[in-house]
């Protein structure tokens, strides 16, 4: 799916890391919450509350899960799961787009 149809935007973005990170909130009809951004190459870490999905639109990055000292490389069509009340290392090698489906 290239878009999301009837959803409602929060005007504010969302910047994180002096600007590395930039997204959107966006409610589905159904009352599903997601983000839509893009994260430019750098090396952060991201906290989680609930559990996520980032589904990695284009780009390239390697991740490294709380408790595992083994990045994983990732890139666009792919997509990984972080526990929720969680974290993960991402350092992003190419521009990355994703959507990150909460819950």
């Amino acid at each position: 799916m290239d878009q999301f149809d009837n959803v409602s935007v929060a005007k504010r973005a969302n910047v994180y890391f002096d600007g590395k990170c930039v997204s959107h909130n966006i409610t589905l009809a159904d009352g599903t919450r997601k983000s839509v951004g893009v994260i430019l190459p750098s090396k952060l870490l991201f906290n989680t509350g609930a559990p996520e999905i980032m589904e990695l639109l284009e780009g390239k990055c390697r991740i490294t899960l709380a408790g595992s000292s083994e990045a994983v490389e990732y890139q666009g069509g792919q997509s990984f799961n972080v526990p929720g009340d969680s974290s993960f290392q991402i350092e992003v090698l190419e521009t990355l787009h994703y959507v990150c489906h909460f819950g």
